[in-house]
């Protein structure tokens, strides 16, 4: 069995972004919920519009940042949900 890993995403609108994973799945991922329960230095910047447009996908991962200041599981991803913890 393949792992599951991001192929492609897509900026939708606000903080949503399309995943493709590499067996071919398609989810919306809204990310709003985290920015709204996570404030910190390095998460903030990306609450700016043109800064969370700026993401890759490296290693089948979607990163943020130069040294991947921003990173979620694929598994929430796959999912469509990211869950937020403390």
């Amino acid at each position: 069995m393949k792992a599951i890993s991001v192929s492609n995403a897509v900026y939708i609108e606000g903080y949503k972004l399309e995943v493709v994973f590499n067996d071919y799945k398609k989810q919306v991922v809204d990310f709003s919920n985290f920015f709204k329960t996570h404030s910190h230095p390095q998460y903030n910047k990306y609450k700016k519009p043109e800064n969370f447009r700026k993401f890759k996908i490296e290693n089948g991962n979607i990163v943020w940042g130069k040294d991947w200041d921003m990173i979620f599981p694929v598994y929430d991803l796959y999912h469509g949900k990211i869950e937020v913890k403390e």
